[in-house]
């Protein structure tokens, strides 16, 4: 046996399945033992039913979809978006199990459960077929806002919401107002009659138009008042046909042709004094509807945890049989006895691990501002992490991956627009320093530090060093901005991925108590490398003037 052979480890055991390993790291999660400690039905045995059991649905009914739909695409027929084969049928069935209402309330047609376990089933949902969830993930966030924001119209709309026989846009951007929401030119105006009606064009609403359900009703922004900006918008409900069954007076214009998402219609679309019910009170639109945005932002990060998963898994079941290497004269090694395809698989899958460790943090938390400094820490780096990695594990499978034989290459151009919609990149840095940490004046950054400081001292000695050292320059760096906030918005990108680290640098410590394999050396891993990161990241909050 040649020495290269003779020091290679031995295979490794499979790696426990992504329900599993959201499973073990509920009981580390400490808003989980406040749910359960609320709730008597609720435990571990439960969660793992509805995870194990949602895994099933999405491997057995989703994931068939993906592909066919990537090929396929939608098409616009007489002026009906027609979707791939299958979604229909699926998405009736999603409705009729339970599903599209997971966490939404019992008395309105869901199923009661907490955010908690909806975030992790939906991870491998979106995993397996992300262009098909886009369609629920948009009514589900309808669903709660209609709860907060109008009650009276949610107990006719929520039912049919869960059960799939109706669904929801959110509608917002338009071709002059995509981030800058201050813009919008979509009017609505009363009429004698005192009836509402829309009249403007949006735009990227996806599934705008669709065949998968009867109805559809868009949660839309339009100015109502003589305000400029954010003032005098107003949020309305435009369904798609009126209650005595017309069809109201909205079209889709154009499906855009995109990188990825084909199985997902982006639509165009114009209303011409569509009618409309106003929802919650007029000129608040934009406060009102985010109780849509955020259930959708963290949403995005399911959806970069269910990519990076999948690429995660693929990459890693490639390399346990893929062999190449090791001494010509005997037979070739499985790629993965070779330590930079370790390398490789550690890097993908350490982020990947502190993202899902973050989102089932936030998804049982219950400080408000917390959760919101840290959500466009989950909403960004969600999707970062499944770019990244479906681009490694396009590495690992080598020219494999970069042919359509393997789904890797639709993974890297599905995930693509997540760090795009729902805020880009650059909104989320901003909304991150000014508006989290200094205009709050530290208040979420204290509530952080009270959180995750405790944790971090019980850990294992060499994590807690390291994970302190990185959240200490993390909070260092926060003060040195809180002192001198002149040139914010240059930091600010910098500062976002600070944020990030530190809070994987908690994450890990998390990861490294856990008793599953994969998490810890995924914890491990991380904060191998985390020092070195956040010195790139201070650098980046110091960018020369000449930028």
């Amino acid at each position: 046996m040649s020495a290269a052979a003779g020091s290679a480890p031995a295979p490794e055991p499979a790696r426990t399945p992504g329900w599993a390993r959201s499973l073990a790291l509920l009981p580390l999660t400490p808003g989980w033992g406040a749910l359960c400690a609320r709730d008597p039905d609720l435990d571990l045995a439960t969660a793992a039913a509805v995870l194990e059991e949602g895994a099933r649905f999405a491997a057995g009914r989703i994931a068939p979809l993906n592909a066919p739909s990537d090929r396929i695409g939608c098409t616009l027929e007489g002026g009906r978006v027609r979707t791939p084969p299958g979604f229909a049928d699926v998405y009736a069935e999603m409705g009729r199990d339970g599903w599209l209402g997971i966490d939404l309330p019992a008395n309105l047609g869901g199923q009661g459960l907490p955010l908690v376990l909806h975030a992790a089933a939906s991870v491998g949902f979106d995993g397996a077929a992300m262009a098909f969830m886009m369609a629920s993930g948009s009514s589900r966030a309808a669903a709660h806002m209609l709860v907060q924001v109008a009650p009276d119209l949610a107990a006719e709309w929520v039912p049919r919401l869960a059960a799939g026989d109706w669904a929801a846009t959110i509608c917002i951007s338009e071709p002059d107002a995509g981030s800058d929401v201050g813009r919008i030119r979509t009017r609505a105006e009363r009429g004698p009659d005192g009836c509402w009606r829309v009249t403007g064009t949006k735009c990227w609403i996806s599934f705008g138009d669709h065949d998968m359900a009867g109805r559809i009703g868009h949660c839309l922004l339009a100015r109502t008042g003589p305000g400029i900006g954010t003032r005098g918008l107003s949020l309305f409900l435009v369904a798609d046909q009126l209650d005595d069954g017309r069809r109201n007076r909205i079209s889709v214009t154009r499906l855009e042709e995109k990188m990825g998402l084909h199985g997902s219609p982006t639509c165009v679309m114009a209303f011409d004094s569509a009618e409309a019910i106003l929802l919650g009170e007029e000129g608040r639109g934009l406060p009102q509807l985010f109780a849509m945005i955020e259930r959708m932002r963290l949403q995005t990060a399911c959806q970069g945890l269910g990519i990076a998963e999948t690429a995660l898994d693929i990459a890693r079941a490639y390399a346990e049989t893929r062999l190449q290497g090791g001494d010509p004269a005997a037979p070739p090694l499985p790629i993965l006895r070779h330590v930079d395809v370790r390398r490789q698989l550690l890097a993908i899958a350490a982020p990947t691990e502190a993202l899902r460790a973050l989102i089932l943090e936030l998804a049982t938390m219950d400080d408000p501002a917390l959760a919101g400094f840290l959500l466009p820490l989950a909403k960004n780096f969600g999707a970062e992490t499944a770019f990244a990695a479906a681009s490694g594990a396009m590495q690992v499978l080598g020219g494999a991956g970069y042919t359509r034989e393997w789904p890797v290459e639709q993974l890297l151009r599905d995930s693509r627009v997540i760090a795009i919609y729902e805020g880009t990149t650059g909104m989320q840095a901003q909304d991150f320093l000014l508006r989290r940490l200094l205009r709050d004046r530290g208040a979420a950054l204290a509530a952080f530090r009270a959180r995750a400081l405790p944790e971090i001292a019980r850990a294992d000695p060499a994590a807690r060093s390291t994970a302190e050292t990185v959240i200490a320059r993390f909070i260092a760096l926060s003060e040195r901005l809180l002192a001198d906030d002149a040139g914010a918005e240059r930091a600010a990108d910098g500062y976002l991925r600070a944020g990030w680290h530190a809070v994987c640098a908690w994450m890990a410590c998390r990861l490294v108590s856990a008793e599953d394999a994969d998490l810890n050396a995924a914890g491990r891993f991380l904060l191998h490398v985390l020092p070195a990161r956040m010195a790139e990241a201070e650098n980046l909050c110091t960018l020369p003037d000449w930028i």
